[in-house]
């Protein structure tokens, strides 16, 4: 398909609804984990690529960006796709040919488009202890930084998995060579624990609210299901070597994302971390994320609705979570585009039926994911909550920029 061809099909995606496209799930496979299942994907598909592609365990959500899977990347993996005519359009495709009828052109012109996307990640054991670059780190190897957000959403975590925990940063006192020793003793004799979680300090999650990861910072997330807004990048060095006891993480991801020339470094690797944001003795102080309602909490009830930034305090992207009330009708603007998925409930989203599936086939069609366009965010979507008895429950993602953000 030509690029003429796909400007008609965007065209008409968005005469079709109006300033809002559908979007298709968007399903990522991981070798480093095994799925959690809470995915709402079929759990005779949890495996569709094969075993040496591992379990999905993701779901990526608006997403121009591609994973770092190694040499079995699919051509177009990662990469959300928009429906229309018969046919798909990548919204990466759409953003490059027609990237200010998306966003507003000033910020387009600014950040160089959708640079941000989110995801639901669920694994059924932690995440390895792992940093993800910055810029100039992330620039060394022709990638962009990645600072990331979590939040618990309620209706992915009817069990909350076998660690409800993440480890942050590192406890003060520790030491270059305590961390390099770590680095060193991945396999010594039999492939073992390297013991890097001695070394750090871990916080229990609470379903209904979030955190902000800076770059440069060592985590482990915990196996709650996730919302994890984020910068359009996969970049990433693993830290930790075994998981769970039984979990063995290749020693190779160390270096996934660092410079060939300081491949085995590990002075290098050890200054890579952010000093200040490692060692932060109020970490929970200054990068736990309670919900922030929008706006006074009485005018949102009488109108039938309720609204909170979940994602905030940072300049690279946020998030909000909003609930319509049962039988009623609501009209909610916003001042920048945004993609979004429906958690729960079903009804009306502007020109489009949106409700929450209970259980998704590999490469079924749903209508719960969508992406709105600067125009029609600021004309307002109209929204009908067509129960008379459950919330109509939806997570909006927005890109650098987005004004009224709480700091």
């Amino acid at each position: 398909m030509n690029d003429s061809q796909k400007k008609q099909l965007i065209t008409q995606a968005l005469e079709i609804g109006a300033g809002v496209v559908r979007l298709a799930p968007t399903w990522v496979p991981r070798t480093f984990g095994i799925p959690g299942g809470r995915l709402r994907l079929h759990p005779d598909d949890l495996y569709p690529l094969g075993p040496e592609r591992g379990g999905i365990s993701e779901r990526w959500l608006s997403s121009t960006a591609q994973p770092d899977n190694g040499p079995l990347t699919g051509p177009e993996e990662g990469l959300s796709a928009i429906p229309v005519g018969g046919s798909t359009v990548t919204l990466r495709d759409a953003m490059a040919l027609m990237g200010e009828e998306f966003l507003d052109p000033p910020a387009f012109e600014q950040h160089g488009g959708w640079v941000m996307f989110s995801k639901l990640f669920d694994l059924m054991y932690p995440v390895p202890h792992h940093i993800h670059q910055d810029d100039t780190e992330a620039s060394k190897v022709g990638q962009r930084g990645k600072p990331e957000a979590y939040y618990f959403p309620p209706q992915y975590n009817g069990h909350y998995g076998t660690a409800p925990h993440t480890f942050f940063g590192l406890l003060p006192g520790t030491t270059n060579e305590e961390l390099i020793d770590c680095l060193k003793r991945w396999d010594t004799g039999k492939v073992g624990d390297n013991g890097i979680l001695r070394l750090s300090r871990a916080f229990r999650l609470e379903v209904g609210t979030g955190w902000y990861v800076p770059p440069m910072t060592l985590h482990a997330p915990g196996t709650l299901c996730t919302y994890e807004p984020q910068r359009a990048s996969d970049v990433l060095s693993m830290w930790q070597s075994l998981v769970s006891d039984f979990l063995i993480v290749d020693r190779g991801l160390i270096w996934k994302n660092v410079p060939k020339e300081h491949w085995h470094d590990y002075e290098y690797a050890v200054n890579l971390l952010n000093r200040d944001t490692n060692f932060d003795p109020d970490f929970k102080q200054h990068f736990f994320r309670p919900p922030k309602p929008v706006k006074s909490l009485e005018e949102m009830e009488a109108e039938g609705y309720r609204e909170n930034w979940i994602t905030y305090g940072t300049p690279f992207f946020s998030a909000k979570e909003l609930t319509v009330y049962p039988g009623h009708t609501v009209t909610i603007k916003d001042a920048a585009a945004y993609g979004t998925i429906c958690v729960q409930g079903r009804g009306r989203f502007g020109k489009y039926a949106m409700s929450s599936p209970s259980l998704i086939r590999f490469g079924q069609m749903t209508d719960d994911e969508y992406f709105v366009t600067h125009h029609a965010a600021g004309e307002g979507i109209t929204i009908t909550n067509e129960s008379d008895c459950e919330p109509l429950v939806m997570l909006k993602h927005f890109n650098p920029g987005n004004p009224g953000v709480p700091a």
